[in-house]
């Protein structure tokens, strides 16, 4: 067990501190400009060939929503649009070789950044597992913990495979698993708290420090220490997940309309320098969460 010496409570202002060292650079105006100009090329299609399907009303709905103001939410809701996205690619219509290549580089880029992200997530997730852990005993009572761990993620994957092979959709996959991040943040918060599955495990740890037991009590909380890091680095995060809905978006409205309206020159470039500005940018930003 890791020496508890020199720690201290984990608190907003104490997170604001530890921030300041870790400033983040602003998003471009590119991104900006580029999910409005996508945005008009959408309320075009949608004026021109009303009514809506039920998706297409959904998702414009989803675009101009306040992206969720948990990090982590977003992170999720990124990597689902990013999967529909591929999806939507690799069903595209019959075209010509030129515009052909010019949708596999598309595609090319945005399996990219998700390979990103998944890596990025699956880390995040071990790292705060095993920084907890790192404070428990080395003994029985750390060893139940994990195995409780273990046994909880093996039936999180069985519901994910069961859900794919009975036609579950993209976004039905994506709400099960965030409900499963959602079960693992309140796993953390039970272990603080000494409730449910914990309850017996953390009646008997000895030595584990308070201040991390507070912490993972308040992970979930509405004004809880984690809205320092909403606070501070949220609205880039929430700027990127409204660009890539609108990507989605449009791509959406154009696919369901090949066969009647065929995209000008201006609008292949917009779209290829939207999805350019996206990839890069959210690539920077996993990589400065990591």
């Amino acid at each position: 067990m890791a020496s508890t010496v020199g720690l201290v409570p984990i608190t907003r202002a104490y997170l604001a501190s530890y921030y300041e060292k870790y400033p983040l650079s602003p998003l471009p105006h590119d991104v900006f400009r580029l999910t409005a100009q996508i945005r008009s090329m959408s309320n075009h299609f949608s004026k021109d060939y009303l009514p809506l399907t039920q998706e297409e009303s959904i998702l414009l709905h989803e675009a101009d929503k306040q992206p969720p103001v948990i990090i982590d939410e977003n992170f999720w809701k990124n990597r689902e649009q990013i999967e529909e996205i591929i999806f939507l690619l690799e069903q595209s219509p019959l075209l010509d070789d030129e515009f052909g290549i010019v949708l596999g580089r598309w595609k090319s880029k945005f399996e990219k950044t998700l390979e990103k992200l998944k890596s990025s997530q699956i880390r995040s997730s071990e790292i705060v597992f095993n920084s907890v852990m790192k404070y428990m005993p080395q003994d029985i009572r750390g060893a139940l913990i994990r195995i409780q761990r273990d046994r909880s993620e093996r039936k999180k994957e069985a519901e994910v495979k069961a859900l794919v092979h009975s036609g579950g959709t993209i976004h039905q996959r994506y709400s099960l698993l965030w409900k499963q991040q959602m079960d693992r943040r309140q796993q953390l918060a039970q272990l603080g708290s000494a409730t449910g599955a914990y309850k017996i495990i953390v009646k008997y740890l000895v030595g584990v420090p308070q201040v991390l037991l507070d912490f993972v009590r308040q992970i979930n909380d509405v004004d809880g220490p984690m809205v320092e890091l909403q606070r501070r680095y949220g609205p880039p995060l929430y700027s990127l997940t409204t660009m890539v809905l609108n990507i989605r978006l449009f791509l959406t409205l154009w696919w369901q309309r090949f066969g009647e309206k065929q995209l000008e020159s201006h609008q292949i470039t917009a779209l290829e320098e939207a999805i350019d500005v996206y990839t890069n940018e959210f690539e920077n930003l996993v990589t400065f969460f990591g």
